[in-house]
């Protein structure tokens, strides 16, 4: 578990703990790493259907080690064990069986705790090919909001249902519509508040959490650390853009402590708008230089998320690093229609599906039949590997595929 890459977590840990603990399946939840904060692992029926919604309320009915008998998961309500992490992570078992040896349980919480610490420590690394999947690959928060949609295209049919009925008077029914109406409205906006919180980080939040990292070094490493605050409204940072902040930061700093002669070093984040801009400037001889290989890494990890790095030394004045890191990922939505190579047809669905539009909707707007609509969703399917419009709408969204895009003339059907 110690070495286990992000993306073999889950796997790993199914295999691990299935030896003393089996089970159906393992789900992990973590708030830390914002591309993919959910890894799963063991029976299809069950991962490719659990949501992130689901194992967010498993965590909010669960407290550090404690375990929870049941728990809705994949859509239906199972038995369950659940495993707390100092990180804030929890990981699921799914219908798990008994266990082989009577010391499983301590087991199982010990290779869970090492887990998720090495999922933190990796992730806080913020190595460029994890800053890239980060950014290209988050498509799961895109179908939290997926879930979230279709969540509440079903809460306002049933109150439109109830308010059209003829089995109750107006007075009952405008009771029972309000009461829908109040209830969908705080799953709402609970369901808004995580999409937020997996995606972004304020950046004072991001600014301050950078400081705690570095306060050891001003108290016992005999070099004053300046912080320059961010404006507090400035605009919240992406996940993978806050890590490789901390991370590029921490490095720096570090760098620049090992000249000599350096009593102080300033850091400072601003933010223009649209990208995020850093300076880690120190009083020493001047002697940096972006050749060297630990400047080269910390350029790697700007240039993952399409930012820049550059050095300026000014002998005995010292050094300064500036940073540029986009907040926006780049336009890559052609790129992945030339990737997928999607007709012109299937583009136009694909378009309206991201934009939340059903079958017959998409039917009326392109001029076609729900059946020919179907033909061309199977397709698109297909060729983007997924089993499921919010799956597909996720990858599309997630590759910049415009909602409000050309989709060319058509004459809708009478």
């Amino acid at each position: 578990m110690a070495t286990a890459p992000l993306h073999a977590v889950a796997a790993r840990l199914h295999e691990v703990i299935g030896e003393v603990l089996p089970h159906r399946a393992v789900a992990v939840f973590t708030e830390d790493c914002t591309g993919r904060p959910q890894k799963k692992a063991g029976d299809p029926a069950i991962t490719e259907l659990v949501t992130i919604a689901e194992l967010d309320a498993v965590r909010g009915l669960v407290a550090g080690g404690e375990q929870l008998g049941s728990a809705i998961v994949a859509g239906e309500e199972r038995k369950v064990c659940v495993f707390g992490a100092t990180t804030g992570a929890i990981l699921v078992l799914c219908e798990p069986g008994d266990a082989t040896y009577p010391g499983a349980e301590s087991y199982v919480r010990a290779v869970w705790e090492m887990a998720a610490t090495r999922i933190r420590q990796q992730v806080a690394e913020a190595r460029p090919d994890y800053l890239r999947e980060s950014r290209a690959l988050s498509t799961e928060r895109l179908q939290v909001t997926a879930e979230l949609t279709a969540r509440h295209e079903t809460d306002l049919e049933t109150v439109l249902a109830t308010l059209r009925g003829r089995d109750l008077d107006d007075t009952r029914a405008r009771l029972l519509a309000t009461e829908m109406a109040a209830v969908a409205l705080v799953r709402v906006r609970a369901g808004s508040d995580l999409v937020v919180a997996l995606a972004e980080e304020p950046v004072s939040q991001a600014f301050e959490r950078l400081r705690t990292d570095l306060r050891p070094l001003s108290r016992h490493g005999g070099t004053q650390v300046q912080f320059i605050e961010p404006p507090p409204d400035g605009r919240a940072l992406p996940g993978e853009v806050a890590h490789a902040a901390r991370a590029i930061v921490r490095s720096a700093v570090l760098l620049m402590r090992e000249q000599d002669d350096v009593a102080r070093i300033r850091v400072q984040w601003n933010c223009d708008g649209t990208n995020l801009l850093i300076s880690v400037r120190d009083d020493g001889p001047g002697h940096l230089d972006q050749s060297r290989s630990p400047l080269r890494q910390l350029t790697a990890r700007a240039t993952a998320l399409g930012g820049s790095l550059a050095v300026e030394a000014v002998a005995t004045w010292g050094s300064e690093i500036e940073v540029r890191i986009p907040l926006d990922p780049p336009d890559t939505s052609d790129t992945a229609l030339r990737m997928w190579d999607l007709g012109p047809r299937e583009t136009e669905v694909l378009r309206l599906l991201v934009a939340g539009r059903r079958n017959r909707q998409i039917a009326v707007e392109l001029g076609i039949s729900e059946n020919t609509v179907k033909f061309h969703t199977s397709r698109v399917y297909r060729k983007l590997g997924v089993t499921s419009r919010a799956a597909a709408a996720a990858m599309a969204a997630d590759a910049g595929l415009s909602l409000t895009g050309d989709l060319g003339p058509h004459t809708p059907r009478r």
